[in-house]
């Protein structure tokens, strides 16, 4: 396929977000680090980290064209005290960017099903995307990501329209709660939950980031936010998914990253992208569900075991507490 140009540099965010001119980029659709020890990040404090990434949000809203939005998708810091505690990255993000007078659109919920497993919280599932515009003129394509309606044939039932279709023949408005087929988008851009696959070990599009984007959730704000040519920027941009999702879909692409081999492997699926052979997951490609007949889905012969044992015991202690209330009974009959 033919590819728009593409900058794809080693060089952290601010420097380079300096280096673009004012009101140049459409979108900017980023994964900041979170502050939680990855391999590409250095702990520090939240309120340090913070401090860090304010002059990022401020260049942002500098380069950042009128028309143009910024999709900020974070999960949670925790706490290195004896404590533990959960602070939602978002929430602190809304602050920094209040403060250089973006105007908050939608916090979307990105969901997801694998992860890690906790022991003495409930395992997080989600995070969040804040989508951010600079002004209230901004770009909206929202033929670009209609989905089929529900009850295409629904009707007004009062009013001057009583008895006319009230829908759109190009579909409906899909909210914000997207789910990864043409099928399960039926209720989206309203409900604020995105269900997309995150990019663990056997999905298609694994690389050697822990990290990475899945490219369709970048795709969706790609079409609905942007036009063909745009210019879409993410300055975390670690193996390249949203310069991907860019490219892919006729805009121009910029990242930055500071990881030389994430760079490489960015450039490597970039290749494979125009030969037409880079692995995706197909934007609305049906997550998968275990059909329970494969040996990983049943549950296991060993916990079943357990849990007939289980039920034995509390067989047993109810036989038990029969017999001892019986004899109870019993007593108190003769008396």
């Amino acid at each position: 396929m033919n590819i728009l140009d593409f900058k794809y540099e080693k060089k952290d965010a601010l420097s380079f977000l300096k280096e673009l001119p004012d009101n140049s980029v459409s979108l900017v659709i980023t994964s900041p680090p979170y502050n939680i020890g990855k391999e590409y990040e250095t702990r520090k404090s939240l309120q340090a980290y913070l401090t860090e990434m304010y002059p990022i949000v401020e260049e942002i809203y500098r380069v950042l064209t009128p028309q143009g939005s910024v999709c900020w998708e974070v999960g949670n810091y925790v706490s290195e005290d004896k404590h533990k505690e959960i602070y939602p990255l978002d929430v602190y993000y809304y602050e920094l960017f209040k403060k250089n007078n973006f105007i908050l659109r939608n916090r979307i919920i990105w969901h997801f099903e694998h992860g890690l497993q906790c022991k003495n919280r409930f395992s997080g599932r989600y995070e969040s995307i804040l989508w951010f515009t600079k002004t209230d003129d901004y770009v909206f394509n929202l033929d670009d990501v209609r989905v089929p309606s529900k009850y295409p044939g629904k009707k007004h039932f009062k009013g001057e329209n009583k008895g006319k279709l009230s829908g759109n023949p190009n579909g409906k408005n899909p909210s914000d709660l997207w789910v990864a087929t043409e099928k399960r988008l039926i209720e989206d851009w309203e409900a604020e939950i995105w269900d997309i696959p995150n990019v663990k070990s056997n999905h298609p599009e694994k690389t050697i980031h822990p990290c990475q984007f899945p490219i369709e959730l970048v795709e969706r704000c790609v079409l609905a936010l942007t036009n063909k040519g745009d210019i879409v920027l993410d300055p975390f941009a670690g193996v390249g998914s949203s310069l991907i999702a860019a490219l892919k879909n006729g805009r121009r692409a910029y990242g930055t990253e500071l990881q030389q081999e994430y760079i490489d492997k960015g450039i490597e699926r970039i290749g494979l992208l125009e030969k037409e052979v880079l692995k995706t997951r197909p934007i609305y490609e049906t997550i998968y569900k275990p059909s329970g007949k494969d040996s990983i889905s049943k549950y296991p012969e060993e916990w079943l075991e357990l849990r007939l044992k289980g039920i034995q015991e509390s067989i047993a202690k109810l036989e038990d507490e029969k017999r001892q209330i019986t004899g109870q009974m019993m007593s108190l009959f003769k008396e």
